[in-house]
């Protein structure tokens, strides 16, 4: 479900159809600039209720959320999600 969910909204801000992106599909493929790749944060954080680790300032390297493929994404999200709520 995750995996669907993170496609249509790269789908939606890269306008690339879903039905060509795969698991391994890397987000540099898809044509975004940075200001859309922040757009694409925005939307999956809305979308998913999480705080994803990004600094536009910081190389992706150095991140610890994988956002160079779809899979990387959802993984991390996923990650997000079953974490405790800070209390």
């Amino acid at each position: 479900m995750t995996k669907a969910e993170v496609i249509a909204i790269l789908s939606a801000q890269s306008g690339v159809p879903a039905a060509s992106m795969t698991a391994e599909t890397l987000i540099s493929d898809l044509g975004l600039d940075s200001l859309g790749l922040v757009e694409t944060i925005f939307a999956l954080e809305e979308r998913f209720g999480v705080t994803i680790p990004f600094n536009a300032n910081t190389p992706q390297d150095d991140s610890a959320f994988d956002l160079s493929t779809v899979a990387g994404i959802v993984s991390g999200i996923e990650t997000l999600i079953a974490r405790p709520a800070a209390a």
